[in-house]
């Protein structure tokens, strides 16, 4: 069924090629990712007696090849664009395990045989990699491999990259047309197919899997809005900076006949992502409920000291995609209603918390048996903090980019809060901090976060 108001005859024409629909799973680093492996591994080929520091040599560069952004999609291929990047970071693993063997072996004969299978599977992996990419271009040429994609805008930008994708199809892209807002006509030989609030839908109609942005005139706040949806979330996301003219400082710039586009980030946490970062929090949740385990101890006995029973205080907070939980603290006071406990915003000054349930609070220690939540797979270690559907019903109608925080699990901790947003501080500042942790996620960005909060929990800067 399409969608009332969309002309589905200027649609239709542009909709997926059998091609493009064989080949939607199809990435380059499928190619190249093995070819180098192989390359790394070809010394055991020869001798079975440095097996050990070729499988070491062959993860490190792998790993190093993938921080540095060597196995990520470019639309222009080009083994000399790379061979700076993956000259450098060839001879930054092999001196690492260089430096290795050295210290492992005394026998300088023993280190010069490791290092020429070393040398080897080096010029295999820049061998490999011009092949692979002559390869990839060529399928790119005979458009025995494209992927479907859609420019957002049809200003003088938008315009020139649909033409030039429509003439070179080495990006390895067909171009299936644009869209813009209402308000703009279509530009000269431009075929607009639809409005950018209409995206989500011709995504799917045309099995959409690329999306460039390139000159639209909506607001940015709306075009945001309308990319964090499902279907469009999901395509890959290039854009043509506004000043495209001036020189990128990016280490191995891409561009689309010389017209420089960057891509954007995955603004959703899944996939592979989310794997790593599951996995994260189960592995730092079992050992610190471990390590903990006196300190948890203690904490329930100064809990009941003072209050009686009734150690742990549990209440519905709202996690990941709106799905409510209950979470789980030390009982810092005892509110007078469950009225009381779900839409009272603050009790830093109550004067019903005792003086262990201050400390606790002051200390962040209330927040300890949250390592169960995270366990369980309600919360994670790190992500915008847990709020209680009151206030996320209330906030979420306040502040557009409320609700957007749930895309990923309530935290344990988070950016907002190490960066001094908690108690009575903006709700507006908090969701952008949370929104930011999302879409520009690392492992080190969740250690940085959990560095800052060690440093918070002993400087006493919690409620």
């Amino acid at each position: 069924m399409t969608r009332p108001g969309l002309d589905t005859t200027t649609v239709l024409p542009y909709a997926s090629s059998r091609t493009s629909g064989r080949t939607r799973l199809l990435r380059a680093w499928m190619l190249t990712a093995p070819v180098d492996l192989a390359a790394l591994l070809t010394p055991l080929l020869l001798s079975e007696h440095y097996w050990r520091g070729t499988l070491a040599m062959a993860g490190l560069t792998v790993a190093v090849f993938t921080a540095g952004g060597l196995y990520r999609a470019r639309r222009h291929v080009s083994i000399l664009d790379e061979l700076p990047a993956l000259s450098g970071r060839l001879l930054a693993t092999a001196a690492i395990v260089a430096i290795i063997a050295a210290m492992r072996h005394e026998s300088a004969a023993y280190v010069s045989g490791f290092m020429r299978g070393v040398l080897l599977s080096a010029a295999l992996v820049i061998v490999g990699r011009g092949i692979t990419r002559a390869a990839i271009v060529t399928a790119r040429r005979r458009r025995w491999v494209e992927h479907n994609a859609i420019v957002i805008g049809g200003g003088p930008i938008g315009v020139e990259l649909g033409r030039l994708l429509r003439r070179y199809p080495q990006y390895g892209l067909r171009f299936v047309g644009c869209v813009d807002s209402g308000s703009r006509p279509a530009g000269s030989g431009q075929p607009l197919i639809g409005t950018v609030e209409e995206l989500e839908h011709l995504v799917r109609l045309l099995e959409c899997e690329v999306l460039i942005i390139a000159d639209p005139t909506c607001p940015e706040s709306t075009l945001m809005e309308l990319l964090r949806r499902p279907l469009s979330a999901s395509c890959d996301l290039w854009a043509a900076p506004r000043l495209w003219g001036s020189r990128a400082q990016a280490g191995n710039p891409d561009h689309i006949g010389a017209i420089p586009i960057v891509k954007i980030g995955d603004t959703t946490l899944s996939g592979p992502r989310w794997a790593v970062k599951r996995l994260i929090d189960v592995l730092f949740a079992s050992v610190a409920l471990v390590v903990l385990s006196p300190v948890l101890l203690l904490c329930a006995i100064a809990v009941f000291l003072e209050g009686g029973t009734g150690i742990f205080f549990r209440q519905e907070r709202i996690g990941r995609h709106g799905r409510p939980f209950d979470v789980i603290k030390f009982r810092s006071m005892r509110p007078v209603n469950e009225h009381e406990s779900q839409t009272n915003w603050s009790i830093a000054h109550d004067r019903r918390v005792g003086p262990v349930g201050r400390l606790l609070r002051r200390t962040s220690l209330d927040e300890l048996p949250q390592l169960w939540n995270i366990l369980c797979g309600d919360m994670s270690v790190v992500g915008p903090r847990p709020e209680r559907p009151y206030f996320v019903e209330k906030f979420s109608a306040e502040y557009p980019n409320y609700a957007m925080r749930h895309r990923v699990p309530v935290g344990l901790t988070g950016l907002a809060q190490v960066s001094g947003l908690r108690g009575d501080t903006p709700i507006s500042d908090r969701a952008r901090f949370d929104n930011y942790y999302i879409e520009n996620w690392s492992p080190w960005l969740d250690v940085k976060v959990m560095l800052r909060t060690v440093a918070e929990v002993f400087r006493g800067g919690g409620r």
